[in-house]
């Protein structure tokens, strides 16, 4: 077959084909992912072989589990890093449809993925990494209110849509990184769940929860209760951060994306102030709507009773002709019954006519007493909202006199309190005054007994103290010691001096 198809250079359609679809394919067994500033770069693209190989190369599996664990890490820092300036630039809460976040998503589940321990179960092996995440709860006790939140929701049945809604909730939460970390220290534990090799056993898990700390600036909110996450195929999009040429004008794009959203949420706000409005309104004119069917019915009953009473009148004006016509047959003596019948009918229609004209008036004086009552509940709204005000004001005045109240008691008990301290002090002061009078007392006794002038001179100084007080009573007494010592000899100087 071969030996019939002429030699050529050109390249087989098919030989095209397998060529495109081998540069769209990206293996990320095969290849080392890398950043180029902020870009992605893919090497050895080009040791892509389109033949098949003679013999397949086993290489090592530690050098493919180390290059997958680099990947993994390198697109962990593209996605954190795009997703933290794509949201700075946005500007608003992010949601579940928002691209970088769900590539996110999806980069966080590859990397707890990875060298993770197949369970048998009776459907087969089965791996998942539920079963690591609902340890947290044990390490650190906030995270048992996101993982009972998890379990409670009704349209999740796989453990993998449980992984998913736990890593939505703590990105809420803003305490993925710290999870991560408490996770990520508990070596041991881990070790039930992961291959020793895994990304989450060696340094490159580290990296990526100390990464996962700048996510704490955006703000997410998800709606997980209509959400299918059982079901979700989590590929990595390798478009989103390879370079292109076009980068300008998907700057571009952006900034028109940008303007779009921002007049997107003029308009939604536009649109919630005008609903809000039109809601007003509507009440405004069911209020009416309700006070006109009152009025329609009020007026109905009146037009009732202006018909009946219309009715009455023709049935006497009948009445009152047919009286005419027989007097007018009758003989002259029937006439003057007739006519006071004919008087007495006239005196009804006018009390008939009066009561219709009782009835218009009382219909009108209802309606203007309508007007002034809903006019005085206005007036009453007004003056119960400016009671309310007042009554605010007073609450809060009272709070401040109460504040003011608590200050002078503390400040009447600590003032009570130092006078009770000086009190205290002064009555030992005292004590102290007597003793020390008590004291030279007995000096004076001793020093002075044998020579009757300083008996004399003692007593007059111990009177005297008593008149002065405590404070002059020691110099004074002290003056006189020393008196009489100088007077009882010249030859005792000495030692009295001395003593």
């Amino acid at each position: 077959m071969s030996a019939l198809t002429p030699p050529t250079d050109m390249p087989t359609p098919t030989t095209d084909k397998i060529t495109q679809a081998a540069m769209e394919t990206i293996y990320l067994c095969k290849f080392r992912v890398s950043m180029d500033g902020e870009w992605l770069c893919l090497r050895e693209l080009d040791d892509i072989s389109l033949t098949p190989d003679p013999e397949p190369t086993h290489e090592d599996p530690n050098y493919l589990m180390a290059n997958e664990r680099m990947n993994l890490m390198n697109m962990a820092k593209l996605s954190i890093k795009g997703l933290i300036e794509s949201a700075l630039n946005l500007g608003r809460t992010l949601d579940s449809d928002y691209a970088p976040l769900q590539q996110f998503f999806v980069v966080m589940e590859h990397c707890l993925k990875h060298g993770l321990k197949a369970k048998k179960t009776f459907l087969g092996q089965n791996k998942s990494f539920w079963g690591p995440l609902e340890l947290v709860e044990k390490l650190v006790p906030e995270a048992a209110e996101i993982t009972a939140s998890v379990k409670d929701l009704p349209g999740l049945k796989t453990p993998v849509g449980r992984g998913r809604a736990w890593l939505r909730l703590a990105l809420m939460q803003k305490k993925l990184s710290e999870y991560m970390k408490a996770l990520i220290n508990k070596k041991e534990l881990l070790s039930e769940f992961y291959e020793p090799n895994a990304l989450m056993m060696e340094e490159e898990g580290a990296i990526i929860a100390g990464l996962l700390v700048g996510l704490n600036v955006i703000d997410a909110n998800f709606c997980m209760k209509g959400e299918d996450l059982d079901s979700q195929v989590g590929v990595i999009d390798f478009s989103m951060y390879l370079k292109d040429g076009n980068s300008s004008k998907g700057s571009e794009g952006d900034g028109q994306i940008t303007a779009i959203l921002d007049q997107k949420n003029y308009v939604e706000e536009l649109n919630r102030h005008l609903n809000a409005t039109v809601n007003n309104l509507q009440a405004k004119v069911d209020a009416l709507e309700k006070s006109n069917t009152k009025l329609t019915e009020e007026l109905a009953v009146a037009n009732n009773r202006i018909i009946t009473l219309q009715e009455e009148m023709e049935r006497v004006k009948e009445e009152s002709s047919y009286i005419l016509e027989s007097n007018r047959k009758s003989p002259k003596q029937d006439r003057t019954s007739e006519g006071q019948a004919l008087s007495e009918a006239r005196k009804h229609l006018k009390e008939e006519t009066q009561l219709r004209l009782d009835v218009e008036k009382e219909l009108e004086l209802q309606i203007s007493m309508r007007q002034e009552m809903e006019l005085a509940m206005k007036m009453l709204e007004k003056d119960v909202c400016e009671k309310q005000d007042a009554l605010v004001s007073l609450r809060q005045q009272l709070d401040d006199l109460r504040a003011l109240k608590h200050e002078l008691a503390f400040k009447l008990q600590s003032s009570d309190l130092g006078v009770k301290q000086k009190s205290e002090l002064n009555s030992r002061l005292e004590e102290k005054t007597n003793q020390m009078a008590a004291t030279i007392k007995q000096l004076e006794q001793s020093s002075c007994g044998s020579h009757p002038d300083c008996a004399r001179l003692s007593e007059a100084a111990s009177r005297q103290s008593w008149t002065t007080g405590s404070s002059n009573r020691t110099s004074e007494t002290r003056s006189t010691l020393c008196s009489c010592k100088w007077r009882r000899s010249p030859g005792s100087g000495t030692s009295s001096s001395q003593n």
